[in-house]
């Protein structure tokens, strides 16, 4: 669903890149003709709203982002500029929201990353939680556990079985070291009590390809980009990442219900902006955000692409930051997982 940690290089670019964040990114304005139909209560701020996506164009994140946008600009009665500035796994982006004024003029939405990067980068230039306001998790895209067809397992426990009788003996794809792709099928692992070889891929793309391939056996993906192999044979679901069943694919059970209770993963993203905001401006915002998310014609584009929107309150949020944090931070360990 996302663009996640990258290796030395990108770490180093970060700090290089702070002092420089508005010459980056591609720009698009959403909402600049609803100026005179917005509401008087939303229409308090004649500034563009500048909303930060620390991850490439059309990634994940992005694409939801810009589904939103016609509806966030009415809903705030103001434009809203998103800028893409990713890098380092998503610290360039979010560390630009945190250098920002919390004036609300400059807000960002995050993912599974902003939390899990603690864990697995050496140093941050910012506390993920700490530096932040959170304002509201938004909603989550489905993710689905899948295996090349030359595996001879079509449910957890037949897949399970394969692995206790063959350790190290499949190998396990994700889109990186430390994206929510690889912690998701660590997860698994752990929480069946088996092991895999881990081979990371620089993206989503050339792991799948690798899969459909065959050159590897099995990997945790968005349920939107399986969903096109899943109906085509050419990949086949496991079981769904998530703690309910997608209306896209309603004959996938979910790995909880096949005798993993404890197993829950998605790709949340949330809205975020800098420590210190005025508690009326994060109630705008989340208002404003909330409204454009939960408009149907936002829900049903969005459903489509297997995400679904619940958002949360900001202290719902700040409760649920801590949270994931400490649970990848177990996860990070168990698996060793590092980035180098």
């Amino acid at each position: 669903m996302h663009s996640f940690p990258a290796k030395r290089a990108a770490r180093r670019s970060v700090l290089r890149t702070l002092g420089a964040v508005g010459a980056l990114g591609a720009l698009t304005v959403a909402g600049a003709g609803t100026m005179l139909g917005a509401s008087p209560a939303l229409a308090q701020n004649d500034r563009p709203l500048r909303v930060i996506l620390p991850i490439s164009a059309g990634s994940g994140v992005d694409s939801i982002a810009r589904t939103a946008g016609p509806a966030l600009g009415k809903a705030l009665g103001q434009p809203v500029v998103f800028e893409n500035l990713p890098g380092a796994g998503g610290i360039t982006g979010a560390a630009a929201v945190v250098k920002a004024q919390p004036d609300g003029t400059t807000l960002g939405l995050v993912s599974n990353n902003h939390v899990i990067n603690p864990s697995v980068f050496k140093s941050m230039p910012f506390d993920a939680i700490k530096d932040i306001t959170p304002i509201s998790v938004i909603g989550a895209t489905q993710l689905v556990l899948v295996v090349n067809p030359k595996v001879p397992a079509k449910s957890v426990p037949e897949l399970v079985a394969l692995l206790k009788a063959k350790p190290d003996g499949y190998n396990l794809a994700s889109s990186g070291n430390g994206t929510i792709i690889h912690l998701a099928g660590e997860m698994f692992l752990s929480e069946a009590g088996v092991k895999a070889r881990h081979i990371p891929y620089k993206g989503t793309g050339p792991m799948v390809t690798d899969l459909l391939a065959s050159q590897v056996e099995m990997g945790v993906v968005a349920l939107n980009a399986a969903l096109p192999h899943l109906k085509s044979g050419a990949l086949r679901a496991v079981g769904l990442c998530g703690s309910e069943r997608s209306p896209l694919a309603p004959d996938v059970p979910t790995i909880a219900e096949q005798g993993l209770p404890n197993y829950h993963a998605e790709g949340w993203f949330a809205l975020i902006g800098p420590a210190r905001m005025k508690p009326a401006e994060v109630k705008r915002l989340h208002d404003a955000f909330a409204a454009a998310f939960t408009t149907p014609e936002v829900v049903e584009a969005l459903r489509k692409q297997a995400t679904v929107i619940k958002p949360t309150t900001s202290e719902e949020a700040a409760k649920f930051f801590r949270s994931e944090a400490e649970r990848y931070a177990g996860l990070v360990k168990k698996a060793n997982v590092k980035v180098e």
